[in-house]
């Protein structure tokens, strides 16, 4: 009879274990289980744990392969409770510079352009790079050795120029001595009307991370034969990628730069669904426009309309993000208005929670959608190498193809409408949130002076 057992391997991090899982090694001998052993460090031979990851799926060894998922997955939680605890405080200080509408609206914008910039920045260049350390490596251009070298050459990038975003800021709005416990946080979060239909409106726009993650990928391979490299090679390539990323990213740019502006003259909340409204317009018409020429959209005229719509796409990105940080501001002057209270860590949390959530709906539903077109790890690295012996993506691999670009598309789409169903009745408007301004200011000044007195 034949053994079907799949293969378990032992891992100790010194030959000292041995003869402590030496019975657990002889057990599952004895019940005809194979078994391999091995002594290996994290620490002390990186190199050798990294091989042995790597080729543990193409081993059949599935005890390797839940290790290496648990390890990613503590991974990323760690990087999301990092982001976290910086990103707080990053919003959250814009809240307490100024007191005035006009000037917080514009750091806000400012901001977001910044962070867009260095965003930006990593998304075209990651793949680019990541394949080029594994054309230095040796390595196959998609090999996972590259992205991880490069992602942690980024992350150190980053948290080194992060340390300097609190450099001479200073804060203008007091802040109270009352502190919340963590279920009194909840319990306001959702309570202040305001603020929950933001948080509402947030989570049902949670597709629109698809567009940033799935995007440069789909670009690399539809218009640059799977290799990101070739944009910086071949002019008709960095042409084609130039007018589309740029279209994104400068749609991004300019509704942030015109979103104060517009806020000044509309309600914040129209502004909002403005934006929500016209950008699901230009994410569904991207479907549209593949269904028309599914393997002719390198035609510089597809591409020139794609661009457009890129651009339109862009723009939802930016606009609502805008909004969205404004209006934060805004729910927080409303909750120490009425109840003398000021929320802006509790509250800015929740954006960062929306940011988490997005990605985490956005990884369930691409994956539900790659699963269902076979797109896996093991067809992937067939159609790399096809691709690279001539192949041609959007022809040969037309479900990948369509998959993507359906999920950059129809589902942002229907987020970015629903996002707006929320706000529609969105409690504070320029009149009232004026008054509650005026009030707060004076609060804080008989605040200083009784301070300065005392």
């Amino acid at each position: 009879m034949e053994n079907t057992a799949k293969k378990v391997a032992v891992i100790m991090g010194s030959d000292s274990d041995l003869p402590v899982v030496k019975p657990a090694i002889d057990k599952l001998k004895s019940f005809g289980v194979p078994v391999e052993a091995h002594v290996m460090s994290a620490h002390r031979t990186p190199a050798l744990a990294s091989e042995f990851a790597a080729n543990a799926k193409a081993n059949g060894n599935k005890t390797a392969m839940i290790f290496i998922v648990a390890w990613a997955a503590i991974s990323y939680v760690l990087w999301g409770m990092s982001y976290t605890v910086g990103d707080i405080p990053l919003w959250g200080i814009i809240s307490r510079i100024t007191e005035s509408e006009k000037d917080r609206s514009s750091l806000i914008s400012l901001s977001r352009i910044i962070a867009s910039i260095g965003a930006g920045l990593v998304v075209i260049s990651i793949v680019a790079v990541s394949q080029s350390l594994n054309s230095a490596f040796g390595l196959d251009t998609n090999a996972q050795k590259g992205f991880i070298v490069a992602a942690i050459i980024i992350t150190i990038i980053g948290s080194a120029l992060f340390e300097c975003a609190g450099i001479g800021t200073k804060e203008r709005v007091p802040n109270g001595s009352e502190t919340k416990t963590m279920k009194e946080s909840f319990a306001l979060m959702w309570k202040c009307k305001p603020f929950r239909r933001i948080l509402i409106s947030g989570l049902l726009r949670a597709p629109l991370q698809l567009m940033m993650n799935i995007a440069m990928t789909l670009l690399t391979y539809y218009y640059c034969k799977g290799n990101l490299t070739y944009a910086f090679t071949k002019l008709d390539i960095f042409i084609i990628v130039l007018i589309l990323a740029g279209g994104l990213f400068i749609g991004q740019f300019v509704s942030m730069a015109i979103s104060p502006a517009l806020m000044r003259k509309y309600e914040t909340k129209k502004v909002y669904n403005l934006f929500s409204g016209l950008s699901a317009v230009a994410f569904a018409l991207l479907f549209v426009v593949y269904l028309i020429a599914p393997t002719d959209l390198s035609k510089i005229g597809f591409v020139v309309i794609d661009g457009i719509l890129f651009f339109g796409t862009g723009m939802g990105f930016g606009g609502v993000n805008v909004c969205q940080s404004v209006m934060i501001s805004d729910c927080i002057d409303y909750e120490e208005y009425h109840h003398g209270y000021r929320p802006d860590g509790i509250f800015f949390s929740g954006q960062s929670f929306i940011t988490k959530f997005s990605a985490g709906i956005s990884s369930i539903i691409s994956g539900y959608v790659f699963d269902a077109v076979g797109y896996t790890d093991i067809n992937i690295n067939k159609m790399n190498e096809a691709i690279a012996n001539g192949a041609n993506f959007a022809t040969d691999y037309t479900s990948y193809s369509k998959a993507m670009w359906f999920l950059i598309s129809i589902p942002p789409a229907i987020g970015m409408l629903l996002a707006v169903i929320p706000t529609l009745k969105y409690e504070i408007d320029k009149k009232s949130h004026n008054k509650m301004l005026e009030e707060l200011v004076k609060r804080h000044k008989q605040d200083n002076q009784g301070d300065t007195n005392g």
